[in-house]
């Protein structure tokens, strides 16, 4: 991916930044520029907004990886889920911080970046989302914490290869 690429994509990549339709209320990850929900596509043009997903969801289906990537070999078994947001969308992300028999439909998740890869050793680093368990008591995060984790304390079998 060129660097040029890399910095557009970045509030995307790493806001859950999507876009809803100011018509019938839609919400979509990743962000769109037209309604397909809407009777007449023509009515969403230019009223689509940005949103910002909370990153909160439930695992509504999931696998266990056995048989990794290239680059994944040290991080199976991992977990991958469809996860539906409370806002709407489904999005598919790994599932961390939870051993793979943890892991079961219905559990409230919330979506935390972490290191993904890097290009070579002097690289651009890529970061992303992942899903991890919502804190017990009750699924909600006090005020003013964004729910995300910074790389650096990402568990070491969650980490990209270097």
């Amino acid at each position: 991916m060129s660097v040029a690429r890399f910095w557009r994509e970045t509030p995307r990549r790493y806001n859950l930044g999507g876009s809803k339709c100011t018509t019938c209320g839609t919400v979509y990850f990743p962000p769109r520029s037209v309604c397909p929900e809407c009777t007449s596509h023509r009515q969403s043009i230019e009223k689509m907004v940005p949103f910002q997903l909370s990153g909160d969801g439930e695992v509504i289906s999931y696998t266990i990886v056995h048989d990794a990537a290239e680059g994944f070999e040290m991080q199976v078994p991992y977990v991958v889920a469809l996860v539906q947001t409370v806002e709407g969308p489904i999005l598919t992300g790994q599932v961390v911080n939870v051993e793979p028999d943890g892991v079961r439909i219905g559990l409230k998740v919330r979506a935390t970046f972490r290191k993904l890869r890097e290009e070579g050793k002097a690289g651009v680093i890529h970061y992303g989302y992942k899903f991890a368990p919502a804190e017990e008591s009750g699924g909600r995060r006090p005020a003013g914490r964004t729910g995300t984790v910074p790389a650096t304390e990402a568990p070491a079998r969650d980490r990209a290869p270097a």
